[in-house]
């Protein structure tokens, strides 16, 4: 399922998942796990996921996309089949310095996952073009 990551990134997911359907909660320990692999982005990733800021878009022919409100109210179309969110931070610090995993947008979007809390919305197929093709919004 998320091949980019490393392996330690995806025990950290599962491990969430389980516990979080158990309690609904993060315990400290997953917490401070969360900082120790993805670094400052992990305390900003958790606030778009209490703002609820993460929507799952799919459409009938099966296509999904995930959009992050941002920090900024900026909205930012991520891709986890390839691993790709259009934000600056994920160019450059990810793509250009190699410094980190992923962004925040990301980030949030593997934790909403992993929490189920992921806002779910329909779309039209030919809006899930222009979605994709970054002409327009839903």
């Amino acid at each position: 399922m998320r091949t980019f990551l490393p392996a330690v990134a995806e025990q950290l997911f599962r491990d969430i998942q389980k516990i979080y359907e158990e309690t609904t909660q993060i315990p400290d320990d997953l917490l401070i796990a969360l900082k120790f692999v993805f670094g400052t982005c992990a305390l900003q990733a958790l606030d778009l996921v209490d703002q609820r800021s993460v929507t799952c878009l799919s459409s009938p022919s099966g296509r999904k996309a995930f959009q992050v409100i941002g920090g900024s109210g900026r909205l930012y179309t991520c891709f986890l089949s390839c691993h790709y969110c259009p934000c600056p931070a994920f160019t450059y610090t990810v793509l250009r310095r190699n410094q980190g995993l992923l962004c925040k947008h990301i980030l949030a979007v593997y934790l909403c996952q992993a929490m189920a809390v992921t806002q779910q919305e329909s779309v039209s197929d030919q809006q899930m073009s222009a979605v994709l093709s970054g002409t327009e919004g839903p």
